[in-house]
């Protein structure tokens, strides 16, 4: 029976030959993470079952990111719970103060999350691993706790959707860019509940950076998983990085899909989603006169080495707008470290922005950022629902790393093109 990848990882899971959408199945996981906002609720419940011991230390990795370096006293409470659960549970990899990044750049590049794998976490942003391969998908706290204690999780077996890009890019789009258009093509709820398996040869020329920033925001159009096909990019990035053997799958020629899209990227533009939904997109060349206070330059989304790379090209040699904050967060201390040996900081620092450490902070308007009322920031990150980064009387608009620091220079939402020309 023919299978897409998706099917293939959770049959190759559930111990099956195959399985069809709408299957349900009970799954080993490979990895089961939590962060600061969700393990507190699934420790509580892990306790509350009577388990002594997780399934696997090596298999349940914690990673306090959202509101850390701690913000207030509930903030550093909820850190300190997790931080005694992993010492308690002498767990493998939990990530600490100068060890910690954001865990969706986090776990890719600790080789922690591989091609084929199933992973979960309790935070909706877990779909990121699929841009290597893997099947990775969100979950609630206690069924973080149910897989932190049995090592499996039922899931249902979703259709999935082909997305096919072909052509060539236009100067400064993105990964970024390709998802937002997509998700500004078929909806907030276009792929509900389904495998967006993103596919053709825009895609297999894409850098391993721009697939997770794609599957990274396939839940925004409401998707189960996003999910690329590995290939030698995807080994080249894993193979020295892999803390254990891995398996990918590659989906059968002749597999089933839901629907089928395909995209001309020839006529794709730098994208900007206005508020309040990701799905509110428009090419930057129909963005108009909109004035912000703040750039964002960071996240799970955007905010890898490449993403500081592209930021810093425009940044070089320009000033922040006077009433403009720019700021930054390299998203791991690797990521950190490599943007000082090149010289980003300089370039950012020079153009007056604010440089911070590793944290999710302004991308759930938890802190490092947060918008007053009426304020207005252009973002890397994922999702721009009324508050979503302050204030219920502020607006967010997402768009990729050169956008953002276009607009930072400009104080209005602008295109790269206009600081730096074409190309």
């Amino acid at each position: 029976m023919p299978m897409t990848i998706t099917e293939k990882i959770l049959a190759s899971h559930a111990g099956l030959d195959n399985v069809a959408p709408g299957d349900l199945v009970m799954a080993r996981v490979d990895v089961a993470l939590g962060n600061d906002i969700t393990s507190p609720i699934a420790i509580r419940e892990f306790r509350e079952s009577g388990a002594k011991k997780v399934f696997d230390r090596d298999r349940v990795i914690l990673v306090p990111d959202h509101f850390v370096p701690n913000k207030d006293i509930a903030s550093a409470m909820q850190a300190k719970m997790v931080r005694e659960f992993a010492h308690e549970q002498e767990l493998t990899w939990f990530f600490d103060a100068g060890e910690m990044g954001v865990e969706h750049s986090l776990l890719p590049e600790q080789g922690l999350v591989l091609p084929g794998d199933l992973v979960i976490g309790a935070d909706s942003h877990t779909c990121t691993y699929g841009g290597i391969g893997a099947f990775s998908t969100g979950v609630g706290s206690t069924d973080l706790a149910a897989a932190m204690i049995t090592g499996e999780v039922w899931l249902k077996v979703p259709e999935s959707i082909k997305f096919v890009f072909t052509g060539t890019l236009n100067p400064w789009v993105e990964g970024k860019d390709l998802i937002l258009y997509t998700i500004g093509d078929i909806g907030v709820d276009g792929a509900l509940y389904q495998a967006m398996e993103f596919t053709g040869p825009v895609i297999e020329a894409l850098s391993v950076e721009g697939r997770l920033t794609m599957a990274n925001m396939a839940i925004e159009a409401g998707g189960k998983n996003g999910i690329i096909a590995p290939d030698a990019l995807t080994e080249a990035y894993v193979k020295d990085r892999a803390v254990r053997p891995y398996a990918p799958f590659l989906s059968d020629p002749d597999a089933e899909y839901a629907k089928v899209i395909t995209y001309d990227v020839d006529n794709i533009e730098p994208q900007v989603a206005f508020p309040h939904l990701p799905e509110n997109t428009r090419g930057i060349s129909e963005v108009g006169e909109v004035q912000i206070d703040q750039s964002v330059i960071g996240s799970c989304t955007n905010g890898r080495i490449e993403d500081l790379r592209s930021a810093a090209s425009v940044l070089a040699g320009n000033k922040v707008a006077k009433g403009v904050r720019l700021i930054i967060i390299p998203t791991t201390p690797t990521i950190y470290r490599q943007a000082m040996k090149e010289g980003l900081f300089e370039i950012f620092m020079n153009a007056g922005a604010v440089i911070s450490p590793p944290t999710c902070g302004p991308c759930l308007g938890g802190h490092m950022g947060i918008l007053a009322e009426g304020e207005r920031a252009i973002a890397t990150t994922n999702r721009n629902f009324v508050g979503r980064m302050g204030h219920p009387g502020s607006e967010v608009y997402l768009a990729n790393p050169a956008v953002a620091a276009a607009s930072a220079i400009t104080g209005k939402i602008s295109g790269p093109s206009e600081i730096v020309g074409k190309g």
